[in-house]
């Protein structure tokens, strides 16, 4: 299957931490626009997006580590998900890269939250599509991201669908099962019955996944709270557990680049009532044990990152919310025109 759209091009880009493979748009210079994908994905579900990013522009899209042609070093969850940032941060040095405009969708959408808060000076402005909550995904309650308990139990590795990640590692290319790749991306990555055009391309680039303790999903540990699983400090999916992903101090750094947040209104993965947040899910009686909306509520994850933000907005800072409608998970994929639109208006005030 040829993987790269006509006008795209690939390479890999050696850094002092790692190869990185970036995908770019040919014969393109200017201010950079860097595209961060979220788990369970690839550079390859930007290239619709890349190529619709108007001259002056510079669209590239980078796989993270232990996804797509990247190195699958390890994930170092205890640090959040700065093992990411560090290489992105590394990859610009070593393309001559000086200040980016950054995109980042679902936990790109966090590593761009957390590059915005260690390197600020780095990133010309910053759009948020459908981002994991600035307090991880599972195990927080409230608007302020309060642990449901300190070893953030109820996410992290061990809230996986082990069958989801049989069939990935087995290289499953059908629908025969609703936990293969294939059906859970037309399931949650989109609103039903969206399909997109480059399925087919969409599936081999989460099949790209690497897999195991150190990369998706982790490695996890019991708990004696509810559900009875707490996230390790390794692999993909504790990078974004909340004990050790938090960034609720964006409003502090000194220079504030324009943000945009850009989500479907139909998200079923982010969103406060998600169908893989445990809490919702005991809620709704399909994990057994749910101690109940007292301590135990489920995540208001947009109303936390609207929080977040709001700090930022009274800080000093700008940002605006665009809800496109009748959409899911990949607003850039659903609705590509009415995206990117919203995409390169916010590139024009950085």
């Amino acid at each position: 299957m040829t993987q790269l759209r006509d006008g795209i091009s690939a390479r890999t880009v050696s850094t002092e931490r790692l190869r990185m493979h970036v995908t770019e748009v040919d014969g393109r210079d200017g201010a950079p626009v860097v595209f961060v994908h979220g788990n369970v994905s690839s550079s390859l579900f930007w290239q619709d997006t890349m190529l619709r990013v108007p001259a002056p522009y510079r669209p590239l899209a980078i796989d993270l580590r232990g996804f797509g042609g990247t190195d699958p070093e390890p994930i170092d969850a205890s640090r959040g998900v700065r093992d990411h940032v560090d290489d992105l941060v590394a990859a610009f040095a070593a393309m001559g890269l000086d200040k980016v405009h950054l995109v980042g969708w679902s936990m790109g959408g966090g590593v761009v939250l957390q590059l915005l808060r260690d390197h600020p000076e780095l990133v010309r402005t910053a759009t948020l599509v459908n981002p994991v909550s600035p307090y991880g995904f599972g195990g927080t309650r409230g608007l302020d991201g309060e642990l449901i308990d300190a070893s953030g139990a109820g996410s992290g590795a061990g809230g996986a669908n082990p069958d989801f990640v049989r069939l990935l590692g087995e290289g499953d290319r059908g629908a025969d099962s609703p936990l293969s790749p294939r059906s859970v991306m037309l399931a949650f990555y989109y609103k039903p019955p969206f399909e997109p055009a480059d399925a087919d391309l969409f599936v081999e680039s989460m099949l790209s996944t690497r897999l195991g303790d150190d990369h998706y999903p982790g490695d996890a540990t019991t708990s004696d709270v509810w559900p009875g699983l707490a996230p390790g400090t390794r692999g993909v999916l504790n990078s974004i557990a909340p004990n050790h992903f938090r960034v609720d101090d964006l409003h502090t750094i000194e220079v504030k680049p324009p943000i945009r947040w850009i989500r479907g209104s139909d998200d079923q993965i982010v969103s406060d009532t998600s169908m893989f947040d445990l809490a919702y899910l005991g809620q709704l009686g399909a994990v057994p044990g749910w101690p109940g909306e007292e301590t135990h509520p489920p995540q208001p994850m947009v109303g936390q990152t609207r929080a977040v933000l709001d700090r930022y907005a009274a800080a000093g800072g700008t940002y605006d919310e665009v809800v496109i409608a009748d959409t899911g998970h990949s607003p850039h994929i659903e609705k590509p025109a009415e995206f990117a639109a919203a995409l390169v208006d916010i590139l024009g005030k950085g």
